[in-house]
């Protein structure tokens, strides 16, 4: 017999997955605000290898507006200068004999709602991955309640439980997302 209070506790987990990897996106989306996370989906080609720009160089805040990216081989800072470049970011780096300076422009109101847009949009796809997340959990208890003989009130108190769960954690997205809009549009 399936444990059914495996399925809840299991659900749980991977539901605050959910929540955690959104927090991770939403660290890459840029606001005006100088955040090290941007530069995390740069890959740089070293010596031929594509690498992501957090295993080759510490990237810092200097201050509120600039990224310091220190590079622990001073041969790459061309190749990282050019990747950072490449990005779809929009920012641009001045080379500094072995490190690396960006000034992150202030965002324009058009770009401002572009991002935005861009965070609601993930926030809906991981609404609609808790959601997915959901219909197994019912799926597998109403398995359980036709082939494993689980009672119906245990099985209706079970699906409760379960959605309780979903609300929880899409009042977490909607609270994450309202954050991030609030980031974004701040001047």
């Amino acid at each position: 017999m399936t444990n059914t209070k495996d399925v809840v506790r299991n659900l749980e987990k991977e539901m605050d997955n959910v929540t955690k990897d959104l927090r991770r996106e939403f660290s890459t989306i840029r606001t005006g605000r100088a955040n090290p996370a941007i530069l995390d989906r740069v890959v740089v080609g070293y010596y031929g290898t594509p690498t992501p720009l957090p295993q080759l160089a510490s990237v810092s805040v200097q201050d509120s507006r600039v990224l310091l990216v220190q590079p622990w081989d001073r041969n790459i800072v061309k190749d990282i200068e050019k990747a950072i470049l490449k990005s779809d970011l929009g920012l641009t780096p001045a080379v500094d004999g072995a490190v690396i300076r960006i000034a992150i422009p202030p965002l324009t109101a058009e770009r401002r709602s572009e991002l935005t847009k861009l965070a609601r949009k993930v926030a809906e796809e991981h609404r609609v991955a808790v959601r997915n997340l959901r219909r197994d959990a019912n799926d597998l208890i109403k398995k359980a309640e036709k082939s494993e003989g689980l009672p119906e009130n245990e099985s209706r108190r079970l699906q409760e439980e379960v959605q309780k769960l979903t609300d929880k954690f899409i009042g977490q997205i909607d609270q994450l997302l309202a954050e991030k809009e609030k980031e974004i549009t701040e001047v």
